[in-house]
């Protein structure tokens, strides 16, 4: 089994804002550190500056979706708050809106499968709705492979 996430985020303005130009400029170096973290597996790919796929799914071309996989949750939390990512995460606020509503989710999927948005955006509207459960979770819970 492999940990699944799914992020959502609603831009301040359109990418080719000088708002979002410091978001857009740090991209392709943050993704580039994913790819090469220890445990990463794979990641949605959509350009930044044409998010025209999530945008549908979720009603507005402000909306980025980043969605990946991983060999397991210690992998993604150090790529997530021990790396060089850190420094990105911490200056979310400049660049996206406050969300009212849970915009991560997690969850297990066999080794062999790679997750649609479409999946994603379901776990995450499950955990929205229902609270957490081994089908979807966050960092919080202490889910494991074995309670599914």
């Amino acid at each position: 089994m492999h940990l699944a996430q799914i992020n959502i985020a609603e831009a301040l303005a359109d990418m080719e804002s000088p708002i979002m130009a410091d978001f857009v400029n740090n991209t392709d170096r943050i993704n580039a550190l994913a790819d090469s973290s220890p445990g990463f597996i794979w990641r949605f790919e959509e350009d930044p500056k044409n998010p025209s796929d999530s945008a549908a799914l979720l009603g507005s071309d402000l909306f980025l979706v980043n969605m990946s996989v991983w060999k397991d949750r210690a992998s993604l939390f150090q790529y997530v708050y021990q790396s060089g990512h850190k420094e990105i995460f911490r200056r979310k606020k400049e660049w996206f809106h406050s969300m009212p509503k849970m915009h991560m989710a997690l969850w297990f999927i066999d080794a062999n499968h790679i997750p649609s948005v479409e999946e994603g955006l379901s776990r995450l509207k499950h955990l929205q709705t229902h609270g957490e459960s081994a089908f979807a979770f966050s960092f919080r819970s202490k889910f494991t492979p074995e309670d599914l």
